[in-house]
């Protein structure tokens, strides 16, 4: 998926790094100090990419010009969303923080309903799936970052995949607190051991290019086929905080912040180079806005920014997408939901492009799914209780949300599988 744009942003300016030299002890410390922060867990913030649709001619990508002026029309939102664009034209709604699930999903439908509404007035709608159904990768944002980008995966060699992450996917992300310092470990080990399983669960991209791709979340294996040096798994030890900081300083650089933009790094340069002098970028030494930046352009699973972003479900349309919120929420806020969903999901930990690929008809990812939902369904707010017994209905039958897709290409061809995604349309 694209860069996230979230409220709660880590910032290490906070530091004193503004009048130090960027060695690489200082740049390892400024990463480590930033990855989590110590406190209770409860606050949840959600993030909802859509792909945007032209519902008169849904094969067609929206106009960038047309695109600026539909969210230009957008008021402030009832649930203090903000309202983004992503390389592809994809609309994305950044929930604040909130005190619970509850309020999160309460506060995300209200935004989403009045966005829907202004673009509807315009024969606009939002979809949401994990890749585009039927439009090819083509990029409309104009932005200096998402030209750089696109330039730096042709150069490391993976153009399609670079192109497609940043156009033709979606995804919902949950952020969750880091809680208390002492369980770190055993709480960043849970987020990715959940994460095949999830990525079963929420599977909603078994389509590309109007035709069914082989894969049951399309979005995870496009994501598999980029530099996994920058979006594979953080590893999974004692001290999550340094081993972010040794990612991080590891990973290659993407982009160089200029005065008018950014400029492509066209080659692998890793960012602990740059700060050695290895390497020399941009004609200068890096500085702690550049590690600020850094930072911005890796996208892992589950990236530590203070708090954890689960960065691992593909976007869905109601009432999947609330119902997977709350058990992500659920299985790593709740201790005994947690013990569960640990058993649950021990035999699949890593099996990610397993996961990808046949999601529920894996038998052993079946039988973890109906453990981690069974685990949700007795852990979830009663207000979302609805939501998420639908959805272990769903598991129950070994179908995702993504099956949806497939039953309407094969009853009203690709571009009816797209405008499925869009929950309704005038």
């Amino acid at each position: 998926m694209a860069p996230g744009t979230d409220q709660r942003s880590t910032d290490l300016r906070s530091t004193d790094l503004r009048s130090s030299a960027l060695d690489l002890d200082t740049a390892f410390a400024a990463v480590a100090a930033g990855a989590l922060r110590d406190g209770p867990v409860g606050t949840v913030g959600l993030e909802l990419e859509h792909h945007l649709v032209d519902l008169d001619r849904p094969a067609a990508r929206v106009p960038w010009g047309r695109v600026c002026g539909a969210l230009a029309a957008v008021p402030p939102l009832p649930g203090g969303s903000r309202v983004t664009c992503e390389p592809g034209g994809q609309v994305e709604l950044s929930g604040p923080p909130l005190p619970d699930v509850v309020a999160a999903v309460a506060a995300l439908r209200a935004d989403r309903a009045v966005v829907a509404a202004v673009l509807a007035a315009d024969r606009l709608g939002l979809a949401a799936a994990g890749t585009d159904p039927l439009r090819p990768p083509q990029r409309v944002n104009p932005a200096a970052r998402y030209a750089a980008m696109e330039q730096h995966f042709t150069a490391v060699g993976c153009a399609g995949a670079g192109t497609a992450m940043m156009t033709s996917t979606a995804s919902l992300q949950v952020n969750l607190d880091a809680g208390p310092a002492a369980g770190w470990g055993d709480r960043v080990a849970l987020a990715h051991q959940l994460g095949p399983v999830l990525v079963a669960v929420s599977a909603c991209s078994p389509l590309a290019g109007g035709r069914p791709t082989g894969w049951r979340s399309t979005r995870q294996q496009v994501w598999g086929e980029i530099d996994q040096a920058r979006c594979g798994p953080v590893l999974r030890g004692d001290d999550p905080a340094g081993e972010w900081a040794a990612y991080a300083l590891a990973a290659p650089v993407m982009l160089v912040r200029t005065d008018d933009g950014a400029e492509p790094v066209r080659a692998r340069v890793a960012f602990s180079d740059w700060v050695s002098g290895e390497a020399v970028l941009g004609g200068r030494r890096p500085t702690p806005e550049d590690l600020d930046y850094h930072l911005t352009t890796l996208f892992p699973p589950v990236r530590p920014r203070g708090w954890l972003e689960i960065r691992y479900l593909d976007a869905a349309p109601e009432p999947w997408w609330p119902a997977l919120a709350a058990v992500t929420t659920a299985l790593l806020d709740d201790p005994v939901a947690a013990d569960r969903a640990a058993a649950a999901s021990a035999p699949t930990a890593g099996a990610w492009d397993r996961a990808a690929r046949a999601g529920l008809t894996d038998p052993a990812l079946r039988a973890a799914a109906r453990g981690c939902l069974a685990a949700a369904v007795d852990a979830v707010p009663a207000a979302l209780r609805p939501e998420v017994e639908a959805l272990a209905e769903l598991v129950e039958r070994g179908e995702d949300p993504g099956t949806a897709q497939l039953d309407a290409l094969r009853a009203g061809g690709p571009a009816a599988a797209l405008l499925a995604t869009t929950g309704g349309f005038p």
